[in-house]
This record gives C-alpha cells, structure tokens and sequence, in this order.
C-alpha cells in the first residue's frame, strides 16, 4: 500500500467527470487500498479517485469511531435521498486550510459495486451520508464549495486564493 499525493485545486482533473469502472480488478482492489491509506493519513472521512488523480469512479469512505471500516465503492450514485436536510463543515485535502457549511441530504441509498464485484445497495445516515455525497460530487466533478451560493462562492475562492490554499 502507498500514500499517494493529492492533486491541488484548480486542477482541471478534479472538475472531470471521471468514467464508470468496468469491473472489479486486484488493480482496482490496490488502488482501493492505497486510498484508504491515503485517506487514513489525511486523517479523513472519505476520498474519491480523482483527488489523487485516479479518474474513475473509485470512493473509499470510513467515518467509524475506530476506523477499519472503510466502504470501497465503484460507480457509487444516490438511488433515494431524504428531504430533512444537515448541515456539515467540509474540507477537502486538495484545497488546504479551507472549509465550508454545506447543507445535504441526512440520508441517503446508494448503489455501488462493492470488493467482489457486486452490486450492492446500502443506506448511510449522518457524517456517513455527508461523506459518500461529498465523494461522489468529487467523481461528478463537483468540489462541496460548489454547493455554496455563488457570492458565498465567489468569496470563498478569493480566500482561498489569499490564504495560498490555491496553486
């Protein structure tokens, strides 16, 4: 397993929409390990491919107490999503020292192929949901500031800028 280095924002790779995998491969099942190594240093809740310029449709997602629980996701999408809404602060390691309020769905179903190749369907609540949302905007291109309104946005960038978050 290997840490592997986070792409900065603005990289044009984190705003692709990165294709779906074809199958679950042992290449596929390393990458998925050295995410979650990756993810665990950060130390973080959840890390999609293109983060650290895998693009495909890989997410990886731990928000255990105890760690060592972590969900490996191919082609994860939201299937169901509760109307009660949570906010929570995000992050993320390619845009350092930031964070935002972002209001999501508290619940969500999400289809995804799982380790052995098998579509699986589960549900995540609370920080769980937050995170698999977070991951899977990252796969569509998305970064969670871009749920921000755009003045709020646009501020937040400048910010960024300021503080040398961005390259």
């Amino acid at each position: 397993m290997t840490q592997r280095p986070f792409i900065p924002y603005p990289d044009t790779r984190l705003k692709t929409v990165v294709p779906p995998v074809a199958e679950i491969t042992d290449e596929i099942r390393l990458i998925w390990d050295d995410m979650i190594e990756t993810m665990d240093a950060m130390p973080g809740y959840g890390l999609a491919g293109p983060q650290i310029g895998v693009m495909m449709q890989l997410a990886v997602v731990d928000c255990s107490d105890e760690r060592g629980k972590a969900v490996r996701m191919a082609n994860p999408k939201v299937l169901h999503a509760s109307v009660q809404p949570r906010d929570h602060e995000e992050a993320s390691p390619n845009l350092p020292g930031m964070s935002a309020v972002v209001t999501r769905p508290r619940a969500v179903t999400v289809q995804f192929l799982n380790e052995a190749g098998e579509i699986e369907e589960r549900d995540f609540v609370h920080l769980w949901a937050t995170s698999v949302q977070h991951q899977i905007d990252h796969l569509n291109g998305k970064m969670y500031f871009d749920h921000l309104k755009p003045v709020k946005r646009q501020m937040f960038l400048k910010k960024a800028k300021k503080a040398g978050a961005m390259k």
